[in-house]
């Protein structure tokens, strides 16, 4: 009778399955355990089964069941302790696999570097935003609209409104530290700046600069040098010798820039520029220069990372190529 055979052919196929994962386990459980098996619809044939042999295809339909639910219950423990044999192996006291390290970018490890040069001596970090108006750009730091100056620097406008640029240098920060915090006041301020520019290997149209200022009572021109003296010999150490002449800046007056020239050459190259806070930019920021006087200094992050690093040209430090930045993958 056909539903004896299906019930024979059952019991085969269960006698010779083989379970290799979970996956597979979950197969067979869902074939012959599972709320739609097919010994359920086995039993269904019932009814078709002559009277005489009701007995014996009951007992056959039993017995695979159970056959079933005792291979189930043998293939989930073999799988079972697989698993834990496996997981036994595994030495959780081992290293793990090495993760590698990203790079430092080299303008990041100078710009690090110089905040903790200067933070040695009182000096916290102070920023502010790269889109700025006129007024912290240029007007506030004694360059009105008419001011030769402007033409010093080639500024990126808005053009949705005129009066708001990219900043060309971070001296915005000091005047908006100036403006909101009163005296004394000893602050650097790092950060991205704009110029249009042409880029070539020595000049770019976006880089970074690190200002300082500081002002209190009795501030002077030999304090400005001091501080710059101790960052040239803690940034360059002794082999460069360094150099003061003056200068112009509509910000500051006295003006300066400093030069550096390593030792054993000929070639003297400007670092940054320098000199005692203008008083018409204190009287703009509501800061008596009766009371107080102040010094300010300003310079490219770039260039000293240059002279570090004996790089030539400055556009390798804006392509992105891993081949130089894995470089710096284990300075900070």
């Amino acid at each position: 009778m056909e539903a004896f055979a299906e019930a024979k052919n059952l019991l085969s196929e269960i006698d010779h399955a083989s379970i290799t994962d979970a996956n597979t386990l979950e197969q067979f459980r869902i074939r012959f355990l599972g709320s739609k098996n097919v010994i359920r619809d086995l039993m269904a044939e019932m009814k078709n089964i002559p009277g005489e042999k009701k007995k014996e295809f009951g007992q056959a339909v039993n017995s695979l069941k159970q056959k079933a639910e005792e291979k189930y219950n043998q293939f989930k423990e073999q799988l079972q302790t697989t698993s834990s044999k496996t997981a036994e192996k595994i030495d959780l006291t081992m290293p793990a696999d090495p993760i590698p390290l990203g790079s430092r970018h080299p303008v990041s490890i100078v710009r690090k570097q110089i905040i903790e040069i200067f933070s040695r001596i009182g000096f916290t970090v102070a920023e502010g935003p790269e889109i700025e108006t006129e007024w912290y750009n240029f007007t506030a730091l004694n360059i009105p609209h008419d001011h030769p100056a402007r033409d010093m620097t080639d500024t990126f406008y808005i053009q949705t409104n005129p009066e708001i640029v990219l900043r060309s240098q971070t001296s915005n920060v000091q005047i908006r530290t100036m403006e909101k915090q009163k005296p004394p006041i000893r602050i650097i301020a790092p950060g991205r700046v704009y110029r249009n520019e042409t880029i070539t290997y020595k000049s770019h149209v976006f880089f970074h600069q690190v200002e300082g200022l500081y002002i209190d009572k009795g501030v002077s021109f030999a304090d400005l040098k001091q501080t710059l003296v101790y960052f040239i010999n803690e940034f360059f150490g002794d082999e460069y010798l360094y150099r003061i002449r003056p200068s112009y800046f509509p910000f500051t007056e006295i003006s300066a820039e400093v030069d550096i020239q390593k030792k054993g050459t000929t070639k003297w190259m400007e670092i940054l520029g320098c000199g005692m806070v203008h008083p018409n930019v204190m009287r703009n920021c509501n800061i008596d220069p009766e009371v107080y006087t102040g010094y300010a200094w300003g310079m490219g992050i770039e260039r000293p990372t240059l002279l570090k690093y004996g790089i030539t040209d400055i556009r390798v430090l804006f392509e992105n190529d891993w081949r130089f930045l894995e470089q710096f993958t284990n300075v900070w």
